[in-house]
């Protein structure tokens, strides 16, 4: 998978058209909600202060990720809902994600350090962009999860 094959896109929430934010929702609700089977409050209030990052194809949602100003979940900015499309996993497109997702957030937010919350079987792909485990896991929601840290050390060039 290559990145030309997504459009990659970061809106803000008021720039969002009502069909983008019912997509966006519809994808998070069938992975986490359905596909994980994970009934919980997806809604949670974050979405207005948040700049959404998605990979579109052809009008469907592929990939996307939720960025966090500091103060908003964390102290520090925060990378959350990231999701990768059912037919897009195992390509690529999880890391070209991250990426992107990382390097608005220290270009546009002027992150020193970003918080995400894994799950705990996704600690090695957030791992393997320089993430490190800052507690002990601990259940949310019924599924494992683990806090992480990419602290400024760890970014890579961003150009």
């Amino acid at each position: 998978m290559t990145e030309k094959e997504l459009n990659w896109s970061f809106k803000r929430f008021n720039e969002l058209s009502g069909i983008e934010v019912y997509e966006m929702l519809k994808l998070r609700v069938a992975v986490f909600v359905v596909e994980q089977q994970c009934p919980y409050m997806e809604v949670d209030g974050h979405d207005m202060e948040a700049v959404h990052l998605f990979g579109m194809r052809d009008g469907e949602i592929k990939a996307y990720a939720r960025l966090l100003p500091a103060g908003v979940k964390y102290e520090e900015p925060s990378l959350g809902r990231v999701i990768v499309h059912e037919d897009q996993r195992g390509k690529g497109v999880s890391h070209i994600l991250m990426s992107k997702a990382v390097e608005f957030m220290i270009k546009n937010f002027h992150a020193e350090k970003i918080q995400l919350q894994a799950q705990l079987h996704l600690q090695q792909l957030y791992g393997s962009h320089g993430f490190e485990v800052i507690g002990e896991p601990y259940e949310d929601d019924g599924i494992p999860h683990i806090d992480m840290l990419l602290a400024k050390k760890s970014f890579r060039k961003v150009e």
